[in-house]
């Protein structure tokens, strides 16, 4: 490349800009050395643009002006001055938008984990509700249930009266004779002791048979304390007995909580 093509090229205008880089610089510099034609053609810029600069100072003063150009040391003949290359303006813009985008990306990272955390929120709320609107459901059926049992014209109801051990204690027995079906609402019966149940006893009278029908061994779960035991269809009378978990074979008398005949 020849003087002419090189000053064409626009890297003197850059190079007295400070927008080269300390290699590009260094060249530059070394070019002007080198070649009159390109050290004169780096002064003119400089003029050009100190002319610039007075054009936009109408009232800086010729006399004040040569003082601040003497204190900066510009002088036309003397050797090309060597510039320190200065922060390109693209480069504070290209950090900038570095920092935003930075921003930018972690504010989208916040909000799509707090968009997730608000999704997980509502997954579990809405399996709780599930729950709950099944357990409700069951509940409902449940008592639904309960209450097609205590209507069902053809139970035979067995009240059985409270006993020694425990006189205000009381009953009921919902009896199909037909199907042998039995329930035991014990609503009337006070919550067993630890380590105890209640077992419900069929009672056949003379002589005295006691069979075991079952027991009420989640007591305290059954809301409505109405329990399914087992079928029986030769009774003659019911009794309820406070037992060790799991029963006993035959009845323990002292704790005969209820009784009553069919």
């Amino acid at each position: 490349m020849d003087n002419k093509e090189y000053i064409e090229s626009g890297i003197l205008e850059l190079y007295v800009y400070g927008l080269l880089t300390e290699t590009e610089n260094e060249e530059v510099s070394q070019m002007a050395k080198k070649h009159i034609e390109i050290n004169n053609e780096i002064i003119s810029i400089e003029k050009a643009i100190v002319n610039i600069s007075t054009s936009f100072c109408p009232f800086l003063s010729a006399d004040n002006f040569e003082k601040i150009k003497a204190k900066l040391d510009i002088k036309y003949n003397s050797k090309v001055i060597e510039l320190k290359p200065k922060l390109n303006l693209w480069s504070y813009v290209g950090w900038a938008a570095a920092a935003i985008l930075l921003v930018g990306v972690g504010y989208q990272y916040n909000e799509q984990k707090t968009t997730q955390q608000e999704i997980i929120v509502l997954k579990t709320d809405k399996s709780k509700l599930n729950e709950v609107i099944v357990a409700t459901e069951t509940k409902n059926k449940k008592s639904q249930s309960d209450l097609a049992i205590v209507r069902d014209i053809k139970n035979t109801v067995v009240s059985l009266g409270g006993q020694a051990v425990a006189p205000t204690s009381y009953a009921k027995i919902y009896w199909n004779k037909e199907t042998q079906v039995v329930f035991v609402d014990a609503s009337g019966l006070p919550e067993p002791p630890q380590g105890m149940v209640y077992q419900i006893w069929s009672l056949k009278l003379n002589p005295l048979t006691p069979t075991s029908i079952g027991l009420l061994d989640d007591f305290a779960g059954e809301n409505n304390k109405l329990f399914a035991v087992n079928n029986t269809g030769d009774a003659e009378a019911f009794g309820i007995t406070l037992e060790p978990s799991g029963g006993s074979a035959t009845p323990t008398m002292e704790q005969l909580y209820t009784l009553g005949k069919v």
